[in-house]
């Protein structure tokens, strides 16, 4: 199986393009989307894993320029910055599967599996209290930390800002 790796964290594309190798299977990389289309295109990669974020032209992009190419070409999207939104779009645009960083090279290679026992249900759907950690926490990334901006963004007071962040969502 030849994996296209496309990630802009030279660090984690890497370890696990050397994961996938020790593996048994085939990888070439790439670092961001430009450069993943043309290694797609001269490769013809069996799978792919796409960062959402990246310096440019986006994952989202990226997904939309493989299934032009290629329109049977399984893919998984891996993030650090999840989002439901997020994640229908890559669905939308053709991405099988969407993971958040960090997770396991079984997880990644398990992502590209067909989704034969998935029954009604059993996927958990978040609660309102994730979705907004999320979107905080994607807001907050966005301004590379910085509270009072990311507040200002969010229509808020940075001091209730803060006291959100001090607390993490409530899991089922």
């Amino acid at each position: 199986m030849k994996y296209l790796v496309v990630d802009d964290d030279a660090t984690f594309r890497d370890r696990l393009v050397r994961s996938l190798i020790k593996r048994g299977d085939e990888a070439v990389a790439a670092a961001n989307a430009n450069e993943g289309r043309l290694v797609a295109r001269n490769e013809r990669p069996d799978r792919a894993v796409v960062d959402l974020r990246m310096q440019g032209a986006s994952g989202l992009e990226l997904i939309s320029w493989l299934r032009e190419d290629s329109p049977s070409l399984p893919i998984v999207v891996l993030t650090g910055f999840g989002s439901i939104a997020t994640t229908q779009e890559a669905i939308r645009r053709g991405a099988q599967s969407y993971l958040t960083k960090p997770c396991s090279l079984d997880r990644v290679v398990e992502a590209f599996e067909p989704l034969t026992s998935a029954e009604p249900g059993s996927v958990p759907i978040p609660t309102l209290d994730q979705v907004e950690w999320e979107h905080v926490q994607r807001v907050l990334a966005d301004y590379n930390g910085n509270v009072t901006h990311a507040a200002k963004a969010l229509g808020m007071d940075r001091r209730s800002l803060q006291r959100r962040l001090a607390k993490t969502p409530k899991l089922r």
